[in-house]
């Protein structure tokens, strides 16, 4: 397995002291053991909560080399975990799927997760576990890239702006000529996503589909795990740092990842990314730290202080409208995290993102860690992903709104978060300003309507949602 590890220096002590003062200093308010034996999720925030000793203090988290991990990387070298009075090591992992069978195997107290995994485990999409989640990594971050041949074929027929550059965003309608005319010539037209139930897989298909092209269907009862049944293209997995070489050998004509390897390939001269998530959804959820819900009962204390640290970090990378976003470069750009070029990493990072080779716009929220609430594990989030999974088969059979409900709550947990966010408010780490209304939030957004297709998602009706696509499953559709 190829790991990059990070460890703790113990030596760092003045700041947890400073931080078990202060908590010390707090009322005595909830028993933290009563609020997790409770059998209702919610979390009461309306007293000072007293966080407890951990339970584990040496920890081992998992991630892989994107730009996204970044509030691991800041926790840990800003000394965050040690403030809380955790010692961890950072491991990067070969890929998605080594990683969710660290974390289920108990070889990882957590990890970087797709946002669909944790929700692809517990309902046994692949491998069958009960995963949680009380944090959201992040917003926005990912691209579809397409090779210069296609882009080639692409860009004659793409409008453009009063100062002649490519009119953003483009949509796939551009591209559904050039898959034609590869069926055509027998010959299939190949892309690349990171995982079956990863953000990537899901953003490159709502795209496809909502310019006339269909990217498949997964048919499991039936025995076919593809995802291609039916499809114009053939969508693959491909670990994320290998998509740009994969590309250049020829063997797929674009991907849908995450960042730098989407500037990579820019950097390189070998493709163009054609749209960003930010421009198929405004403001998407893309990555979760994740953990196994029996380590999570177990270790209720630790997992609270794991949140407060990551939330400090999130909030250290978007502070002062990025001011810190250049040094979050440097520390990603070593090679035990995302061991990729400084100006790469930053092309995105510091609030840009260039398509062609030398079309660079301002994209502020292209990486998005903190505000928008982008900490914040809601439930809506988590049926959209689902409302994902039915839509291209990986559910097979029709769901009721309440299933949906109820696979959000056992998976996102914002009870949890709102017990950490509380703290860190109490203790005045953090302003409540800070956070959505901890006491009134039902863990659900506002309908959104920022979509490429300009269809409208409200969490709560999941298959009034669905029944509004043409191409796709909905209802009691089955292959």
């Amino acid at each position: 397995m190829n790991k990059a590890v990070v460890n703790n220096n113990r030596s760092s002590t003045g700041s947890w002291a400073k931080q078990l003062l202060a908590l010390l200093s707090l009322m005595v308010g909830l028993s933290l053991t009563a609020v997790f034996a409770s059998a209702s999720h919610a979390a009461t925030v309306e007293k000072i909560v007293k966080i407890g000793e951990p339970e584990k203090e040496d920890l081992t988290f998992g991630f892989i080399k994107l730009t996204d991990m970044a509030p691991l990387a800041v926790a840990y070298e800003k000394h965050y975990f040690e403030d809380e009075g955790l010692y961890v090591k950072l491991e990067s992992q070969a890929n998605w799927k080594v990683l969710l069978d660290r974390v289920i195997d108990g070889e990882l107290d957590g990890a970087h997760m797709l946002a669909g995994q944790p929700l692809g485990a517990t309902i046994g999409i692949g491998t069958k576990a009960d995963i949680i989640t009380a944090f959201s990594m992040d917003l926005n971050g990912n691209a579809i890239t397409v090779s210069n041949e296609v882009w080639d074929q692409m860009k004659p027929k793409l409008s453009k702006t009063s100062d002649g550059k490519i009119a953003h965003p483009i949509k796939a309608d551009a591209l559904k000529p050039v898959i034609q005319q590869y069926n055509a010539e027998g010959k299939p037209f190949k892309m690349g996503m990171v995982f079956p139930v990863s953000t990537h897989n899901y953003e490159l298909r709502y795209w496809l589909a909502a310019g006339g092209i269909n990217p498949g269907f997964y048919a499991p009862e039936k025995g076919d795990n593809s995802g291609t049944a039916k499809a114009d293209v053939l969508l693959s997995v491909t670990p994320p740092p290998q998509m740009p070489a994969t590309m250049e050998a020829g063997t797929i004509h674009g991907y849908c990842v995450g960042e730098p390897w989407n500037q990579q390939a820019v950097i390189k001269g070998i493709g163009v990314p054609v749209v960003t998530d930010y421009e198929i959804w405004k403001n998407n959820p893309e990555k979760v730290f994740g953990v196994s819900k029996v380590w999570a009962e177990k270790n209720p204390n630790t997992h609270l202080r794991i949140v407060r640290a990551m939330i400090r970090a999130a909030y250290w990378l978007d502070e002062e409208n990025n001011k810190n976003r250049k040094e979050a470069v440097s520390i990603l750009a070593r090679s035990e995290y995302v061991g990729a070029d400084k100006n790469v990493i930053a092309n995105s990072m510091t609030g840009t993102f260039e398509y062609e080779k030398g079309d660079k716009r301002d994209i502020p929220d292209f990486n998005v860690f903190f505000r928008h609430n982008a900490t914040y594990p809601y439930y809506s989030d988590a049926i959209w992903t689902l409302t994902q999974m039915r839509r291209w088969g990986q559910i097979p059979q029709y769901k009721s709104d309440s299933w949906y409900m109820d696979i959000a709550k056992k998976v996102y947990r914002p009870d949890i978060y709102k017990i950490a966010a509380q703290s860190l408010i109490d203790d005045g780490t953090l302003k409540a300003s800070d956070f959505p209304d901890l006491h009134s939030s039902d863990g659900f957004k506002a309908p959104q309507k920022h979509f490429i297709d300009n269809i409208v998602y409200d969490g709560k009706h999941p298959n009034a949602y669905l029944e509004k696509f043409s191409i796709g499953l909905k209802d009691k559709d089955a292959l």
